[in-house]
């Protein structure tokens, strides 16, 4: 009967335990808004693409056309070393997700003792025959913890949630690393376009200085003409080195990048007439699912979330199923006998009375730790929209400047034109002649910056766009 009785505790025991799992305490997760506008105020203007061909993809900088370009690219994602440091990242994050899992089941263990034992002689209960024996013992032993207020749910989903962050991180690295590579690469081709324009003026000043020097020697000019003249040509050629020390150092960047040694590494000068492409930003809501730094914040904000519920958990009680079986016996060859099995199961409840505010402390923090995650998501996203409209005017604008410098461009070469005419026919100064080529020249090297510039807030906004990555790419496992 009293056997009989305990069975039915413990059943009732289990039953109890069995119908309250599955209550989780603490809030459930809801995005919170963000601040957002209706239209991009820098967007006007920007007509989609038909067909979508300049619609952002994974492989994004192929809607350039370079192909020096996209092999470049293509070496980053395989083989620079911060991108493998932040996938080990994602390893680790994907790990304890697994780690957590395992809570949910019970916990097995199982052993073998051996053992010889002599009693006291002098004990209350003493019997010769039994006083020295053989003790051979092999236990399995079993613990549960029931998940009845969700802490382990909410602990599993906080590592998944943290695993995807760390997967839109490796993203937000990767498209770092390829704009920065992108950005890199089209300094170089701009300082290419310097170069050429310093080299075909440094041809241009040689023979100017020639031409000084001819008509020094025939008495028709003076010796500060030709010494202005030299000035001038060994000025620009002094330049024209700085740019070769720029360009060096951007091709060692690139090497980086695409993890080799800048030794192993040469590009050829090439001028190339980059135009930026045409990219529709999209609607500004879009951007919360385009952004993996946003997708990182919004992420770490749900992981916040339930470390709150973790945190209250903490005021429940907790229970513990364990049991332990096995077979015993004083010679292993009578284990597998039925006498030789023995077992013991049992719940325990334990809660802590007083604790001198903990739990309070607990939950104190996980609460100032979510609305810390939400000001960083909320500030996040402002920083995206500032990044788009930031680039968006700079496209705009820098176009503008472009065909106001080619302008000035064609004035300023008409004028130096004028002033070589006058100088030949002994009309004007040298110095005027002077003044005019270095006005040209300044007018041709800001007309190549600018498409540098142009090209370098392009990429910004692909960047700034994403890159063409999407948060429903997030791993859900």
């Amino acid at each position: 009967m009293k056997r009989s009785y305990t069975n039915a505790g413990i059943r009732t025991a289990l039953a109890l335990v069995v119908c309250v799992t599955g209550c989780t305490v603490g809030p459930n997760y809801h995005r919170p808004t963000a601040p957002t506008t209706p239209a991009f105020k820098e967007a006007a203007g920007w007509q989609p693409a038909q067909p979508s061909d300049q619609q952002l993809r994974g492989h994004w900088w192929e809607v350039y056309g370079d192909p020096e370009l996209n092999a470049l690219e293509e070496k980053v994602s395989v083989s620079n070393q911060s991108l493998k440091v932040t996938i080990t990242q994602y390893t680790q994050a994907r790990a304890m997700v697994q780690y957590q899992r395992a809570n949910y089941f019970p916990f097995l263990g199982a052993g073998a003792s051996v053992s010889r034992q002599r009693g006291s002689e002098h004990r209350t209960f003493y019997f010769p025959s039994l006083n020295q024996y053989n003790d051979f013992t092999l236990p399995l032993d079993v613990t549960w913890e029931p998940d009845i207020w969700g802490r382990v749910r909410r602990t599993v989903r906080a590592a998944r949630e943290n695993a995807q962050a760390s997967a839109a991180d490796i993203v937000n690295v990767q498209l770092i690393l390829q704009a920065e590579l992108a950005l890199d690469y089209f300094q170089m081709r701009g300082l290419d376009s310097q170069q050429s324009i310093l080299d075909r003026t440094v041809v241009a000043y040689e023979k100017s200085l020639q031409l000084t020097q001819q008509l020094f020697h025939a008495g028709l000019d003076s010796a500060l003409d030709v010494e202005q003249a030299r000035t001038q040509l060994e000025t620009t050629r002094a330049q024209d080195q700085d740019v070769a020390v720029a360009r060096a150092q951007d091709v060692d960047a690139i090497a980086i990048l695409i993890g080799q040694p800048p030794a192993s590494l040469t590009i050829p000068a090439r001028v190339a007439a980059n135009t930026p492409p045409a990219i529709p930003p999209g609607l500004p809501s879009q951007l919360l699912e385009r952004r993996p730094d946003i997708a990182i914040a919004e992420r770490q904000m749900a992981a916040a979330n339930e470390q709150i519920g973790i945190a209250r958990a903490a005021y429940y009680p907790n229970f513990m199923l364990s049991g332990i079986g096995g077979v015993e016996s004083s010679r292993p060859g009578n284990w597998f006998t039925g006498p030789s099995s023995f077992w013991s199961m049992g719940l325990s409840a334990t809660d802590p009375l007083v604790d001198w505010g903990q739990r309070h402390a607990l939950n104190t923090m996980a609460q100032a730790n979510y609305d810390g995650t939400v000001a960083n998501y909320r500030q996040t996203v402002l920083a995206a929209y500032q990044e788009v409209e930031d680039n968006l005017a700079a496209l705009r604008i820098l176009e503008r400047e472009t065909q106001t410098e080619a302008q000035a461009v064609a004035s300023a070469q008409r004028q130096m034109d004028i002033a070589m005419k006058l100088y030949q026919r002994g009309l004007d100064p040298y110095l005027n002649v002077i003044q005019a080529q270095t006005v040209v020249l300044s007018s041709e090297l800001t007309a190549a910056n600018l498409v540098t510039r142009r090209m370098t807030a392009s990429v910004l906004l692909v960047k700034a766009l994403g890159g063409g990555w999407n948060r429903s790419q997030l791993p859900h496992d």
